[in-house]
């Protein structure tokens, strides 16, 4: 049970409670068309996304000569924030974040996403009050959660025994490993259960499952 095992839950933003899937990808699209590029579609995504997002970019076929990684970072984030309030909340995301503070848990947000910009969407859904700490980048190039990992869990004075990430890709994992915690994933979002599940990370298919897990 999570009430026993857990004092204190991490929670990723983009993908694992916010549903930005469809938008991440919509917004490359338009960035690949300029460029004659390939575009994508979820299965070539969900193939080729990854953190830093740099090899991403790389993997799509962007010419660094032409396209400096700051130049398309800018585009793409520029492209995301002027449409980023069109994402929805995964199913259940509210409904998991109040069992998880009725069960006397801790929560933060810790995310590859701009600091001032993850503030303004987590409190436009009205979640704010349920995280003890908001933790984001001070940039925005999503090149590692790491170094801000490590901040949070100074900050949230637990022991790394005591504390569950719970987010939707690989990187979730090597942060969670990086900094001695456990991990679970959810594979809703942006890499999918074939590239989560030999991480040997307990993998879940939505929310819901997560909490019917962990008995919340």
């Amino acid at each position: 049970m999570i009430r026993s095992a857990y004092r204190h839950i991490i929670w990723d933003w983009n993908g694992t409670l916010l549903d930005d899937l469809e938008l991440s990808i919509d917004v490359m699209n338009a960035m690949l068309v300029r460029r004659l590029l390939p575009p994508l579609d979820r299965q070539r995504y969900h193939r080729l996304f990854d953190f830093p997002v740099q090899t991403y970019y790389e993997r799509l076929g962007f010419d660094p000569v032409k396209d400096s990684f700051a130049r398309v970072s800018v585009e793409f984030i520029s492209g995301y924030d002027a449409r980023r309030l069109e994402s929805k909340l995964h199913d259940h995301a509210p409904t998991v974040l109040r069992a998880v503070t009725a069960a006397g848990l801790h929560q933060s947000i810790l995310s590859a996403y701009r600091h001032d910009t993850l503030n303004e969407i987590v409190s436009h859904f009205g979640l704010t009050a349920h995280f003890e700490h908001i933790a984001g980048l001070d940039n925005i190039h999503a090149h590692s959660k790491v170094a801000l990992g490590r901040d949070l869990v100074r900050r949230v004075n637990v022991s790394p025994a005591e504390i569950l990430i719970v987010g939707d890709t690989l990187h979730d994992l090597e942060v969670a490993r990086e900094l001695g915690v456990h991990c679970a994933v959810i594979s809703a979002g942006h890499h999918p259960a074939e590239r989560l599940k030999p991480s040997g990370a307990p993998v879940f298919p939505d929310l819901r499952a997560f909490a019917a897990a962990y008995a919340l």
